[in-house]
């Protein structure tokens, strides 16, 4: 069994009531989910308040993910979307249709709060999620991260426009998330820390979905090769391999579809 390093720094914390996003999975399965996470990533799971298909994936006591089986029951994609905190879901929702993204479900009361599941103008789907009700959940500890995040996008820097005007990015407000175009990238900080890299090259018709514009979850790990050894133990595949900014990406199929990496890249910055 194999799980997050506890010695990665410098991202910003995904949980909490202050953290600037959650992931969650959209599968077909809930148990066979939960097996191969816990096996592959180390976690343990508890039922959520959002109903029987619904857990939330814990690393010690602190929140790291939520898990739905709904895929089958609302025609949605098999797949790891983050969900990005906003103030007001319904404005925030405009916000993605006046830019000419898309709009699927909600906004939609769920729990303690009302999400959202949308797209932007090239295809990458992506949730929003306003908190109405205040967290008791603890944050993630500090200098840790248990996921970011990288957006494979036709173009980095029309992206990060899109996201900046609907998500306040870059705003000046207080809290925001900063936005910094290094070189051909774009890096999202939150609170001083790295959340996210947004690139360039994908192919909106593209058939592979990695070469699709697609938001991709990444989790660190301690032995990225055992990691991958427990996947394909457990009804996973390896699906690609890359290599670069320091460290290896590794994307994962999990056993419903899903497709996620795991990485020995200590920060997405």
């Amino acid at each position: 069994m194999t799980g997050s390093d506890p010695r990665t720094a410098s991202a910003a914390p995904l949980t909490g009531p202050a953290a600037p996003c959650w992931v969650t999975l959209m599968t077909r399965n809930l148990e066979t989910a939960e097996r191969f996470y816990a096996q592959v990533l180390g976690w343990s799971f508890r039922p959520g308040r959002l109903g029987a298909d619904y857990a939330v994936a814990y690393r010690g006591e602190v929140p790291v993910a939520g898990v739905f089986a709904v895929s089958s029951a609302y025609h949605v994609a098999v797949a790891w979307t983050p969900y990005f905190a906003v103030e007001d879901a319904d404005v925030a929702a405009a916000r993605v249709r006046e830019r000419s993204g898309t709009v699927a479900v909600g906004p939609l009361t769920l729990g303690k709060g009302r999400g959202v599941l949308a797209s932007d103008r090239d295809g990458a789907s992506f949730g929003l999620w306003e908190r109405t009700e205040a967290s008791a959940s603890p944050p993630a500890p500090a200098g840790h991260a248990h996921a970011w995040l990288r957006l494979r996008t036709r173009d980095a820097f029309d992206a990060a426009i899109f996201y900046g005007e609907v998500l306040d990015w870059a705003s000046g407000r207080p809290g925001c998330c900063d936005v910094a175009y290094e070189g051909d990238e774009v890096i999202v900080r939150c609170g001083g820390h790295p959340l996210a890299r947004i690139s360039s090259g994908a192919v909106e018709a593209a058939v592979d979905p990695l070469v699709r514009p697609h938001w991709q979850v990444q989790f660190p790990v301690a032995d990225l090769a055992a990691t991958v050894s427990a996947a394909e133990r457990h009804g996973g595949a390896l699906v690609e391999e890359r290599t670069g900014f320091g460290g290896t990406e590794v994307t994962l199929r999990d056993p419903d579809g899903a497709l996620f990496a795991v990485t020995d890249v200590r920060s997405p910055a």
